[in-house]
């Protein structure tokens, strides 16, 4: 972890707490991020109570000085049009996000969603002042075929020319799709590795201002017992995080090893 660059934390609840626990879930962590200093925290909701977590949450934050960020799980293309079911970016501001996950892995292999598609909705984020979450990863096929950073590199490449010219608003993590929800999980090493690979691609094609402002984390099974390790890598600022964030427990140590890490201790 670069001390240039705030660590971020981020919750992905996928298809869970899309209703009142949703809320209940959010403010908890929201206590707990008050206590942690050094590190931005967001949680992503369903959309179905994106609304309220927002509000919720900017309500504490005016009583109390409690900052967490919500981010949309997915967003549409187009701005708006005969789109059954999707959402667009300015819908995901006008329900307080400031976010938005672009990519995931369950998103490409679920819903076939390509690089062109990803770069598209990267853009639609941007365009309505969201911070992109740009989700790379190889599959396990890929990855025994020794194809990882092949992968990795064309998806990144594919939103390069859309990100570039943000100059640090957009995120990428990466997250291998065999370590998703499997309990298996990338060594630090291995995990540096392709980070650095990002990092070195994002200097090629952006500069080294750009390259040195953008922040890279880690998605796949991290939980309390790895946080630490794989967040003191170089090039790891930070993580995202799937089923260890439907806990409050589990969630508030995985922010406060990156604390720990910042504070040097």
């Amino acid at each position: 972890m670069d001390p240039r660059r705030i660590p971020l934390i981020a919750g992905n609840w996928k298809m869970h707490h899309g209703s009142a626990s949703g809320i209940e879930l959010a403010v908890a962590i929201a206590k707990v991020a008050k206590t942690i200093r050094g590190v931005e925290v967001v949680v992503a909701p369903p959309f179905t109570v994106l609304a309220a977590v927002a509000q919720s949450l900017e309500e504490l934050s005016e009583q109390r000085g409690l900052l967490v960020g919500v981010a949309g799980q997915n967003l549409h293309h187009e701005a708006k049009g005969a789109f059954t079911g999707e959402v667009s970016a300015s819908m995901l501001v006008d329900a307080g996000c400031r976010w938005a996950i672009v990519g995931h892995s369950e998103r490409r292999q679920y819903f076939a969603e390509s690089d062109a598609l990803v770069a598209k909705k990267a853009q639609a984020a941007l365009d309505n002042k969201l911070h992109p979450i740009v989700c790379v990863g190889e599959t396990l096929d890929e990855r025994s075929a020794g194809k990882t950073l092949e992968v990795v590199l064309r998806q990144l490449r594919a939103v390069l020319p859309t990100i570039v010219p943000a100059r640090g608003a957009a995120v990428i993590a990466y997250e291998p799709v065999w370590a998703i929800g499997t309990g298996k999980v990338a060594t630090p090493a291995d995990a540096e590795e392709v980070h650095a690979a990002i990092r070195a691609e994002l200097d090629a094609q952006g500069g080294a201002a750009f390259a040195t402002a953008t922040r890279l984390l880690y998605g796949g099974s991290v939980k309390p017992d790895n946080a630490r390790e794989l967040l003191a890598q170089p090039d790891v600022d930070g993580a995202l995080v799937g089923g260890a964030s439907l806990d409050v427990a589990q969630f508030g140590a995985i922010v406060q090893a990156a604390a720990s890490i910042v504070r040097g201790a």
